[in-house]
């Protein structure tokens, strides 16, 4: 098993933007892919309700990982930018995000 730990969590999308939404995160940058692994995440995967537009993300990161400084990051702080049209963003600029708890996992 992997040192670090696994964390979920729930972004909204805005309606009749899922197409937009994929084919942007299909192209995305190598250079905020790069961060994303420095700041120790892996595993990280992006679902959609299509019922509800709302969007899932499960991620791997490490014991000492770096996502806190995410958020100072000029590369993310960017890509927030790229993505404010098509989903809900808090004042920042962030995506609005809320932490899902884990009811079951089976390895």
């Amino acid at each position: 098993m992997t040192a670090g730990e696994r964390i979920a969590f729930r972004m909204q999308l805005d309606p009749g933007q899922a197409e937009t939404y994929k084919a942007r995160h299909d192209a995305i940058w190598p250079e905020l892919t790069a961060l994303l692994k420095d700041a120790g995440i892996s595993d990280y995967s992006i679902f959609l309700d299509p019922e509800t537009n709302a969007l899932f993300a499960v991620l791997r990161r490490t014991a000492g990982h770096g996502m806190d400084d995410l958020p100072k990051q000029e590369i993310m702080r960017r890509w927030w930018t790229f993505m404010a049209d098509i989903m809900a963003t808090e004042a920042d600029g962030s995506p609005v995000s809320r932490p899902l708890l884990t009811m079951f996992h089976m390895e």
